[in-house]
């Protein structure tokens, strides 16, 4: 039979199903910050942390309902074999300090574009914040020290992420990419993405993100999620495993917020621009897409996708 990396053909009923599935859990939890104070609902955080999960439960239930797929579920979803040790590592190691470097990448670009002002040398927007959640007089350490503690703990910030990441990235990335690639790569890739971001519209539309409450604030989510989609894509099936996508999420996460350490105080960069999802991120990973591809990093050949004989 086919190996699982590459089924033979798109079961459309499960997709759909995983779809709406995934869709409808992901508003479960979302309900109480509609029926509440939205964003400034109690536990708020909770909730949101719970729809993550959305997509792997999703992922299983179409698994075992529908067979799909009938056998090697494990690999289908990426979650074991993890060998060859030595490269499974390597993209772990990517996938770990990548992100970050694209969030800085986003924070120059955004910069050289008048998007935002930085602060290198007092990091006085990060000061501001502080002093508002200590009493008044009360001393600091330098901000330097602070900010450099700050970057140095994002490794670790990345890999307690990655705990939730997987429950989005199990699905996504996992299952639905999966089962999408007999359309081809990209289409698979591309078309995770579009309903990934889609999926994300029960906190979006609340002000999410982008604090806008529209269609304009969903839109610039289906971007960001397109844009790292194919980052995280390329992951998965470069690696032909889920965690290195997974872990790559959880360092995003992380790393969301290190423009607040250097952007200068009074001000406030629009994050449809400025953001790790606005458009200085879709720029950084165009070019980062860019590279991959001319390096021939998107080849079916180097992916090794051809269908196979297992036992």
């Amino acid at each position: 039979m086919t190996t699982p990396l590459q089924p033979a053909r798109v079961r459309w009923t499960p997709v759909v199903l995983f779809v709406v599935i995934s869709f409808a859990l992901a508003w479960l939890p979302a309900l109480p910050l509609w029926l509440g104070d939205g964003l400034a609902t109690p536990l708020a955080t909770v909730w949101i942390t719970l729809m993550m999960f959305a997509p792997t439960v999703a992922a299983l239930i179409v698994m075992f309902a529908f067979r799909a797929p009938a056998s090697g579920r494990a690999r289908f979803l990426g979650l074991w074999p993890l060998r060859p040790v030595g490269r499974f590592i390597g993209f772990l190691v990517i996938a770990l300090f990548a992100p970050m470097a694209v969030v800085a990448a986003t924070i120059a670009v955004a910069a050289l574009a008048g998007w935002m002002t930085l602060d290198l040398v007092e990091f006085s927007g990060f000061a501001a914040q502080l002093s508002a959640l200590v009493p008044e007089g009360t001393p600091l350490p330098p901000m330097i020290l602070l900010v450099v503690g700050q970057l140095l703990s994002l490794p670790v910030g990345a890999i307690i992420n990655t705990i939730f990441a997987a429950g989005e990235e199990i699905g996504w990335r996992g299952w639905l990419q999966t089962a999408l690639l007999p359309l081809g790569v990209w289409p698979a890739m591309l078309v995770t993405g579009v309903i990934w971001g889609l999926w994300h519209a029960p906190v979006i539309l609340l002000g999410y993100n982008f604090g806008r409450t529209d269609v304009t604030g969903l839109l610039l989510m289906v971007g960001g999620c397109v844009a790292w989609g194919v980052f995280f894509g390329w992951l998965r099936l470069r690696s032909h495993s889920v965690w290195p996508a997974a872990l790559a999420h959880g360092s995003l996460n992380a790393a969301a917020s290190v423009a607040l350490l250097v952007v200068a105080a009074d001000t406030s960069p629009d994050p449809a621009l400025a953001g790790p999802l606005g458009v200085a991120a879709w720029i950084v990973l165009a070019v980062v897409v860019a590279v991959l591809a001319l390096c021939g990093q998107f080849r079916r050949d180097k992916l090794q996708l051809d269908p196979v004989r297992t036992a």
